[in-house]
């Protein structure tokens, strides 16, 4: 299949059919990070939380599967293969968070939501992909590398399986894929969750799409002879990748990210139609614009900054067990519940 497709499509392709799944499940499942986010703070539903959850420990246990049949190497993603930095994670983490909150999505969320006929969200598209550009190899790319070098892990990957294995002498597989089950097992112990089926279902299709991405990949890197990149899905660079290949396809080539994000719009496309969702939107507040341009600028920057945004280290990272992933997604949701009591009462006391 390799010397028929070459490796780049293929791994597109693979990107494609997995982002597939998470557009799917974003229409018609509503799995979203900043929907989940405001179901918990202001509607007192935890079920799209819960949702999360399932997808995460899902993702885990297909991770370290894979990882035990020998289907990935656990120190080929960047998110272990470079030693974590605290500052960085913590910092990008509510920058991604604040701007998430402000201009109303997250890059996944806005492909979504543009995958269902809601034009605003190209604006958070295609500045979020811009910015992320900006900060990873444009003007910004050389004071990030100043503040944050990266650095190799070395033997020691960061990751909170590994770190246990070191520990207790276990194997690193086994302690994966207990944790994955475990959280599971916690996020749908409830009787109001198990009664929604909706949410186990989507949510574990979510899980098993970053899990394909990890197979679909190392498969390709395996397999292959050009040095491919093993990832599975994030959703901020990859928007700026696309946005170049648009414009520059003579010469680029097609990658994962690209197909993930061409997926996730098939996918929301499809589930929109499907549930007779799909409908022109625009933008008729210039205050609603300002918020989304500006948000979209620091979802880039931030993304860019935590090594990934709410997907790339909130599940993707987290499938990993690494030690950013829990932290960055903690920043994001204290971000995002800054940037939301912002918009929804202000910043000014309570009397």
């Amino acid at each position: 299949m390799l010397e028929f497709l070459g490796e780049p499509l293929a791994v597109a392709l693979f990107g494609l059919a997995s982002g597939l799944m998470l557009g799917l499940a974003a229409r018609l499942g509503r799995f979203c990070t900043l929907g989940a986010i405001e179901d918990f703070l202001y509607s007192s539903s935890d079920l799209r939380l819960r949702m999360w959850g399932v997808a995460i420990g899902v993702a885990i246990i297909g991770t370290f599967a894979l990882i035990g049949l020998g289907g990935l190497n656990p120190g080929d993603p960047a998110y272990l293969a470079q030693a974590w930095n605290p500052l960085a994670s913590i910092l990008g983490g509510l920058v991604f968070g604040y701007g998430m909150a402000i201009s109303g999505n997250c890059g996944f969320g806005a492909l979504a939501r543009l995958g269902g006929g809601d034009l605003r969200s190209f604006v958070i598209v295609l500045v979020t992909g811009i910015s992320a550009y900006v900060a990873l190899s444009g003007p910004l790319s050389g004071l990030r590398i100043r503040l944050f070098p990266p650095e190799q892990s070395g033997e020691a990957l960061p990751g909170i399986a590994h770190a246990l294995a070191g520990l207790s002498g276990l194997g690193v597989v086994p302690i994966g894929i207990a944790i994955g089950a475990l959280l599971v097992a916690l996020v749908i112990w409830p009787p109001h969750v198990r009664r929604a089926p909706g949410t186990l279902v989507w949510g574990a299709v979510a899980g098993l799409a970053i899990t394909a991405g990890w197979a679909g990949t190392a498969w390709v890197a395996r397999e292959g002879w050009e040095a491919t990149p093993v990832v599975s899905h994030t959703f901020s660079a990859p928007l700026g990748d696309t946005i170049l290949y648009a414009m520059l396809s003579s010469g680029l080539g097609p990658s994962f990210g690209m197909g993930s994000v061409a997926g996730v719009l098939a996918g929301a496309f499809i589930g929109s139609m499907f549930k007779g969702h799909f409908r022109w939107e625009a933008c008729d507040d210039p205050r609603e614009l300002r918020r989304q341009i500006g948000g979209g600028v620091l979802m880039g920057l931030g993304a860019v900054l935590a090594s990934g945004c709410s997907v790339g280290q909130g599940l993707s990272a987290m499938s990993l067990l690494a030690w950013s992933a829990p932290v960055t997604l903690a920043c994001i949701f204290a971000g995002c519940y800054i940037g939301l009591r912002q918009l929804v009462i202000g910043f000014a006391p309570a009397e």
